[in-house]
């Protein structure tokens, strides 16, 4: 047994409890109960810092430490790793092969055992192979593989108009553009005639010319004709420079829209250098087998691996194909890709930019990763494994996990899924609900036992069978005194088949459509309703919705501008793919606007908090400035920031509490000894509005909060709709690093509800069950069904059958990952796709509606 003694990590209440070893552990209970505090702050921070202590005092200062834990004890714990939920890196230079190191191996393969050209040298080393080195990237793309550049059918997309007419579209307008086409005339050239009737030779030196010749011109229409020296750019040269140095974002915006991204010339597209290209195994180069699927790499590199009578590796030998070398390094990356293969992975490629990967294929890789090391007697402890997994593909997952259980080692994993709950051998359930309310472990012990535990919140879910775990008796179907849940369209938790799915009226479809595995695809968005999109992992729904749905929407509402966030702008959004190709689209003037709401946190430092994400404290501010106490002092909104000089201490600079570097150990963190953690100076904290300061209001739950200031409209308005989507028990300062993804997410979407309707709007959310307890998406249902009984369009990729099956549209892609996906299977109300005899979702979701 793993013992735990007085854990008070974040909300944990004193926590005693015993986790058996050698066992698959489910720690459950509703988003905020603390359940992610004991099993990864408690129970894995404490075997990280132990281990760190083994590690020499000057090696530790290299190592990014964790914190010590706030827990009196903990014995029998072995030592610990981590899995724990990550979007992808974002950065095009992350791959699956640098995720899973295979690209590694691949490089060493081709190093050591490739077929050299005749003309080669000799052997190149491994760095040569890799597009992330000097040695190994195309020099024009610098590895990327994508070159951003002009071309003349963007820059003049009406060749029919002379240069005088506005051919040349990426030129700048009024007097700027005047200044060129006046410089053209001075050099000589016919801006009067179209542009299609200029010579070739003079057409190129327009748009692509380096040079900058500059002439004195003079005005013809001022009326001081006053001569000036005017130096001509050409249409490359001005989108560039505006690109790298304008200060102007609109301008930098405009000049984008000429700008052409396709792969580099130089390289194929493949970011490596034509030496590196040369070299071959199995008769193809390494861009070849990066490119193609895991399952056809196995069984490209699968000969090798068996063969029995290898040759002695030799630099002199043109190829290494049948040498030791190339045997030894196809088994072990035969053996690693058999890993991934057997997780359902098979149809990604090593090339495959883990940006666009989801969150499902990322925690399988990272799982295959571990499970390949071979470790015996270890803690895994990880964070939601089956997230982002279609039903169909947990049951790998579950093999997986018990691999692990049986090579010696303990799953610890926290869980939603109560389908993976019930292939557990033990439960320890946290609550009975979040924040102050929760930070108890209402049960320890083996799974059955959990149904006598009255107060569990999982209970009726894990068993929904049971005396009382009928769908009524469930608390989120319940709807709380004052919420909007008078929806014309049922209790949240009901499914379409016992309220009926709302009727589709208009659609939005798209024709043509082609990325990744989207091949020539045709879909139809039906508007107005809730739709959801499913399939397995792989299937190409994210690509649909997150990506294509999201960009063409956005260039129709935004003017090719990224889509309008569910918040203040975030510092790390993902970078999407190459564009997609979209034959036509139908549909797109009834929407005005667009709103995705997702799990990136809110912010990454402790200064970002629940009051000032979603801009409540802006209303606070100013309620605190307009005392009598403040005007006379002649204190303004700023002067109650905790961001800026003036009113915070000067101490902590306003954080509330100071960090302790210690050289050899992990640092620590406590109040601020002059504020005490309220953030303010005294003087500051001497200002009030009925008996409370404003570190007072910032210390209040959402709900108290909401009395305190219910007279003020703005602050109000803000909390109440926190309070409707479940996160009363939240702290109005508490920093968003303390935040879980499922939290983020609800804040996101309160500061969306607050806003005032603005026409019809289509909001995408990607997997927002993420991190959600089963009593948190009945509140997140309810949230989203107020959203299309306000007029709104919602699209939600998903594959919880609870809110597929309560959904008024499903969309199903499939009917495999990758090359064997792209495809719309089946679309219809939920009972239609249920009954769809080539659906993968059918079973599951004809389970969710009995």
């Amino acid at each position: 047994m793993v013992r735990v003694r007085g854990a008070s990590e974040n909300n944990l209440r004193h926590v005693d409890v015993d986790v058996p070893r050698d066992a698959i552990v489910a720690f459950t209970g509703v988003s905020g109960s603390g359940k992610s505090s004991l099993a990864f702050g408690t129970i894995y921070a404490e075997a990280q810092r132990r281990y760190l202590e083994s590690v020499a005092p000057y090696a530790r200062r290299l190592i990014q430490q964790g914190h010590n834990p706030a827990v009196e004890s903990i014995t029998g714990l072995p030592p610990a790793v981590a899995l724990q939920q990550r979007r992808g890196a974002p950065s095009s230079r992350s791959t699956v092969g640098t995720l899973t190191t295979l690209s590694n191996s691949m490089r060493m393969l081709f190093s050591r055992a490739g077929t050299y050209p005749d003309s080669a040298a000799g052997s190149l080393d491994s760095d040569a192979f890799s597009p992330n080195t000097a040695a190994g990237a195309c020099p024009r793309c610098s590895g990327l593989g994508t070159v951003h550049d002009v071309t003349e059918s963007s820059l003049v997309p009406d060749p029919a108009l002379s240069i005088r007419d506005g051919a040349i579209a990426a030129w700048p307008g009024a007097w700027q553009g005047k200044n060129l086409r006046d410089i053209l005339s001075h050099l000589g050239h016919d801006v009067d005639v179209p542009w299609l009737e200029l010579p070739r030779a003079e057409r190129d030196w327009i748009l692509f010319t380096e040079e900058q010749p500059v002439v004195e011109i003079t005005p013809q229409r001022d009326r001081v004709a006053k001569p000036y020296k005017g130096r001509f750019w050409s249409a490359r040269s001005y989108v560039l420079h505006t690109l790298a140095d304008s200060a102007s974002q609109q301008m930098r915006e405009r000049v984008l829209r000429y700008v052409v991204t396709g792969p580099c010339p130089g390289c194929a597209g493949s970011g490596l250098r034509p030496e590196a290209l040369a070299v071959s195994f199995a008769g193809r180069s390494i861009a070849e087998l990066n490119g193609a699927s895991l399952g056809e790499l196995a069984e490209v590199v699968r000969p090798t691996a068996a063969l029995e009578h290898a040759g002695t590796a030799s630099r002199a030998v043109s190829s290494g194909e049948r040498s030791e070398a190339a045997v030894t390094i196809a088994k072990d990356l035969l053996a690693r890709l058999q890993v991934l293969l057997d997780l359902g992975l098979g149809y990604l490629s090593l090339d495959r930019s883990t940006p666009t990967l989801s969150p499902g294929e990322m925690q399988r890789l990272r799982i295959a990763t571990q499970l390949r090391s071979g470790l015996f007697g270890v803690v895994y402890v990880l964070d939601e494994p089956s997230a982002g997994l279609h039903p169909a593909d947990a049951e790998p997952l579950l093999a997986v996990l018990e691999e692990l259980k049986a090579s010696g080692n303990s799953v610890f994993v926290v869980e939603h899924d109560m389908a993976v709950v019930r292939r557990s051998d033990w439960v320890v359930d946290v609550g009975p609900q979040a924040g102050d309310r929760g930070g108890s472990v209402l049960y320890s012990g083996p799974v059955p036992g959990l149904a006598d535990v009255a107060e569990s919140a999982t209970r009726p879910f894990l068993f929904p069978d049971g005396p009382s775990g009928g769908p009524s008796d469930r608390p989120a179907d319940r709807p709380s005194a004052g919420s909007a849940d008078g929806a014309a369209h049922g209790a949240p938790g009901t499914t379409t088949a016992q309220r009926g799915p709302r009727p589709v009226e208009r659609r939005l479809r798209l024709r043509g459509v082609t990325r990744h595995n989207l091949l020539d695809l045709d879909a139809e968005i039906p508007l107005g309703v809730l739709t959801a999109v499913t399939g397995v992992s792989g299937s190409g729904k994210s690509t649909l919705v997150s990506q294509v749905l999201a960009e063409t929407v956005g260039r129709h509402v935004h003017g090719g501008a990224a889509p309008e966030p569910a918040g203040p702008e975030e510092e790390d959004a993902v970078p999407t793919a190459a564009g997609a190709r979209v034959g036509a689209v139908e549909g797109l003037e009834h929407l005005d606007r667009l709103i995705r709401v997702d799990q990136r946190p809110i912010g990454r430092t402790p200064r970002s908090n629940l009051a000032t994400y979603t801009g409540l404290f802006d209303a606070v501010r100013k309620l605190y400035a307009g005392t009598d106490e403040a005007r006379a002092r002649g204190y303004g909104a700023g002067r109650f920031s905790f961001n800026v000089a003036g009113g915070r201490c000067e101490t902590c600079q306003g954080e509330g509490f100071l960090a302790v570097e210690l050289l050899f150990l992990p640092g620590t963190y406590g109040p601020c000894p002059d504020c005490r953690g309220a953030r303010y100076n005294a003087e500051t904290l001497e200002v009030t509005h009925r008996g409370r300061s404003i570190a007072d209001v910032l210390g209040m739950r959402v709900e108290t909060a909401a009395e305190f200031l219910a007279d003020v409209p703005a602050a109000a308005r803000s909390l109440r709709t926190l309070l409707d989507v479940g996160l009363g028990y939240l702290r109005l300062g508490q920093p968003a690093t303390e935040l879980s993804g499922g939290e983020a997410q609800r804040i996101k979407l309160a500061t969306e509800l607050q806003r005032a309707r603005r026409g019809h709007t289509l909001y995408l959310l990607d997997e927002p069950t993420t991190g959600l307890h089963p009593q948190d998406v009945q509140l997140l249902l309810r949230q989203l069904n107020r959203l299309v009984d306000a007029g709104n369009t919602v699209v939600v990729v998903e594959h919880a059958m609870d809110v597929v099956a309560s959904s008024d549209w499903v969309i199903d892609m499939g009917p495999a990952g990758g090359e064997a996906g792209g495809r719309v299977v089946c679309a219809g109300t939920p009972a239609e796709v249920a009954a769809c005899p080539a659906s993968r979702t059918a079973p599951y979701l004809a389970a969710a509606l009995a």
